[in-house]
């Protein structure tokens, strides 16, 4: 199989011809072949195949091709084949999310992130954004958003896509009996589908307990606890995190502590801000969590609270951004450190939290073995995200791991995000970082999508 970077142009002969330039006709070995199917996302048409004379790697669709195939655009895309006589164009990226259907911002916070994987995304493949009513299942069609040349959104119809890349924006709707019929009917047409839905933290946690390499970076952790479990937990660790198990952005996390000689505190965020309630006893500290949630605890857990290095007295946890590359391999590609608000719960940036790079965080701490602390977190991050995807039955390429690091330099990861947020590439020196993050997606999309390279 060959794989091959090309510009493909657009010609105006009706007829159903490929014009391809003598250099890539060398690197495909078709120099003796007249007739080709040509394979764009889904769409498969017989062509004949012409030679020309132009230096370079060009390929030239007649009008009677692109408009029955759908070819968005002429412009850099990769060619390859996966079978004798078989030409495939791509790959396809079909960017998975929704909103609330405005035409400067169809998919909400998120238009800012997709307008970014469509422009740099169209500088080597086919990449458009959609929202599940865009597809029409007969004709194998997508009513998708591209980029013009002004920036704004406009809409084309395409094929079906190689790969997608899931972006829906809630759990509500990722786990909605529609989104599971949608994922079903492409993996029934053997397109890739990744990241397949949102983790739940009491799933993740009973897959890593068990692994032998992973389960020593977990705090001791159980769903569902028990009034019994809690003050057990609160009288051996002193402090625990008591949160949602399918919650993010820090949303319904408490700090649980417990001093003997003075009580139970809760440490919380409420609408008016951070919040610290203190109870004489452990039965009155239950009581303001049921009354709070009622039902709603049955789906919370409950983990050792861990002494984290500290600057200034607020502790420091940190982000790990980790992708799969065009090798399958996974990577640390992004790391944020975040330090704590005065009297914050989590390290979240919208509750006071401020972001700071690893090597700031880890040279106040640990000063000349910072950057084998960092390697060290690394690597653990790698052994993680292996053992999540070895105990996942759906593809995973992209993950983010709230990590934390104590003064003994043992590493402790806390949450593990098959969504990750991006906010930590808004740092000024982890911009490179941000765009490294955007390549991996895409390297891994031309893996997930057949086209090797080889390597």
């Amino acid at each position: 199989m060959s794989l091959t970077f090309s510009n493909v142009h657009f010609s105006h002969q009706p007829e159903k011809v490929v014009f391809m330039s003598g250099s890539l006709m060398r690197s495909l070995g078709l120099t003796s072949r007249r007739q080709i199917q040509l394979r764009l996302g889904r769409n498969t048409i017989s062509a004949a195949l012409k030679a020309i004379e132009r230096s370079g790697k060009h390929l030239y669709l007649s009008s009677g091709i692109r408009n029955s195939v759908h070819v968005p655009r002429s412009g850099p895309a990769y060619v390859h084949m996966p079978k004798d006589g078989e030409i495939q164009i791509g790959p396809v990226v079909g960017v998975l999310s929704d909103g609330p259907s405005s035409p400067s911002s169809p998919f909400g916070a998120r238009t800012a992130y997709i307008k970014q994987l469509l422009r740099e995304g169209n500088k080597k493949m086919y990449v458009y954004a959609f929202a599940p009513r865009d597809i029409n299942w007969q004709r194998e069609t997508v009513y998708a958003y591209f980029l013009g040349a002004n920036g704004q959104f406009i809409r084309k119809t395409v094929p079906l896509p190689d790969v997608v890349y899931n972006r829906l924006p809630s759990r509500r709707t990722d786990f909605s009996p529609f989104t599971n019929q949608l994922r079903d009917r492409f993996l029934k047409r053997n397109i890739s589908f990744f990241n397949w839905a949102f983790f739940n933290k009491s799933d993740i946690y009973n897959q890593l307990e068990n692994d032998l390499q992973a389960g020593r970076y977990v705090p001791e952790t159980y769903s569902n606890p028990s009034p019994e479990r809690i003050k057990d937990m609160l009288e051996r660790h002193r402090f625990v995190y008591y949160k949602p198990s399918a919650g993010s952005l820090g949303n319904g996390i408490y700090r649980l502590t417990y001093q003997p000689k003075k009580g139970y505190f809760a440490r919380y965020r409420s609408t008016g801000g951070n919040t610290l309630l203190k109870f004489p006893t452990f039965t009155s500290l239950m009581r303001l969590l049921q009354s709070r949630h009622g039902s709603g605890l049955k789906n919370y857990v409950i983990q050792q609270g861990i002494r984290l290095i500290e600057i200034d007295g607020c502790p420091i946890d940190f982000r790990f951004h980790m992708h799969k590359d065009g090798r399958n391999r996974w990577s640390a590609v992004g790391i944020g450190a975040k330090k704590a608000g005065r009297g914050s719960v989590t390290t979240h940036i919208k509750n006071g939290g401020q972001l700071m790079t690893p090597e700031q965080a880890l040279g106040r701490a640990f000063g000349s073995k910072s950057r084998e602390v960092l390697e060290r977190a690394k690597q653990t991050a790698v052994i993680l995200a292996e053992a999540i995807e070895n105990h996942h039955s759906h593809v995973l390429a992209e993950i983010g791991f709230d990590i934390g690091i104590d003064e003994d330099e043992k590493i402790w990861m806390f949450e593990a995000n098959s969504k990750p947020g991006r906010s930590i590439f808004s740092h000024p020196s982890l911009r490179v970082e941000g765009k490294a993050s955007v390549e991996h997606i895409f390297e891994h999309c031309l893996y997930l999508g057949g086209f090797h390279r080889g390597e």
